[in-house]
Parts: structure tokens; sequence; C-alpha cells
């Protein structure tokens, strides 16, 4: 049987700030990088075999 799932703690001081930080300064990905992570993920779908 799975525990259940604990909430989530509460940020406070310097560790919220550069959370929110974070938050407002995503970086994001270039066309190539997402293509280079799909075919990554396509290839390790292709090759894995789960029992369901």
């Amino acid at each position: 049987m799975a525990r259940p799932i604990a909430e989530t703690p509460i940020l406070y001081g310097e560790d919220a700030t550069r959370f929110m930080q974070r938050m407002h300064n995503v970086q994001k990905i270039s066309a190539e990088e997402k293509e280079r992570m799909r075919k990554s993920y396509e290839w390790m779908k292709s090759i894995s075999t789960f029992a369901f």
C-alpha cells in the first residue's frame, strides 16, 4: 500500500526569494534542444518494455 503524500512545505526567507526569482526568470530552450529531447524520448520509448 502506498504512503499518503505529505503536504508541501512552505518556503520562507532566502529560499522563497530564490524560488520566486527562478520562477520569473525561466530560460527558454531552443527548437534544436526540444527536438533532441523528443528524439531521446522516442528512442527510450522504443526500447522499453513494460508488462501491463
